[in-house]
């Protein structure tokens, strides 16, 4: 069966309370981690300039109550939920979803070539932590213990899958996501991503024949995303 690729160019916490009860197998999302607010300054790679003042998105103060009630309405009861987030914002999650879900656990994705940190006075940027949420009875396709590692090493997204018009600052490599969706969903199951960027979620959809809802707020990300995934 052909994948059903659903995307949606407005805001998402308007659209998920357009989308039906008990209908999602997994959201796997990367939301806005605020980042800008403590980091300003820029570093080097060679000679391309990566600017930790990410967007200007990130720089708003993101509040993860305001999605508990319409993830829980949403999601099927043997679904999933994979969120990328930051330290400074993974307290809030705790405190507003640990409750709602029977399990709150994380995992790590350790980037292999992070910035590099020039004044060498503090750690590497080189982890960032994935939420993991879900309740009794959820789908899970582990095949062996290996697999079962809450750890994922991979580089960051890069040319040429790494676009540059536009350029999204936090855009995720194809492969993460796909380890993700393989672990937490079967084929044509239905993916949803309300934060979607340029779209890597749906990407990584359409390689493993699952169906995708995607929203983007901002239209040039949106539209970037229309280009790679329909």
């Amino acid at each position: 069966m052909k994948e059903k690729m659903n995307l949606i160019n407005a805001d998402a916490f308007d659209e998920l309370k357009k989308i039906k009860s008990n209908s999602v197998d997994l959201i796997l999302t990367d939301v806005p981690y605020n980042i800008s607010k403590y980091s300003k300054t820029d570093v080097f790679i060679g000679k391309r300039k990566l600017n930790t003042k990410i967007a200007e998105w990130d720089e708003k103060y993101f509040d993860p109550s305001l999605l508990v009630d319409d993830f829980k309405r949403i999601l099927k009861p043997d679904g999933n939920i994979f969120v990328f987030t930051s330290y400074n914002q993974i307290g809030l999650w705790h405190k507003f979803f640990d409750n709602e879900f029977d399990t709150f656990q994380f995992m790590v994705w350790h980037k292999t070539n992070p910035a590099p940190c020039v004044y060498k006075k503090t750690f590497l940027n080189s982890c960032e932590l994935i939420i993991c949420l879900w309740n009794k009875g959820h789908k899970w396709n582990f095949i062996s213990q290996e697999k079962m590692h809450n750890f994922i090493e991979t580089p960051i997204c890069e040319y040429p899958e790494r676009l540059t018009n536009p350029k999204h600052p936090t855009q995720k490599p194809v492969s993460v996501l796909e380890h993700i969706i393989k672990i937490a969903s079967n084929e044509n199951d239905i993916v949803l991503d309300p934060f979607m960027g340029v779209g890597s979620t749906g990407v990584a959809c359409k390689n493993l024949n699952r169906n995708f809802i995607g929203i983007e707020i901002n239209k040039n990300y949106f539209e970037a995303a229309k280009k790679r995934i329909l």
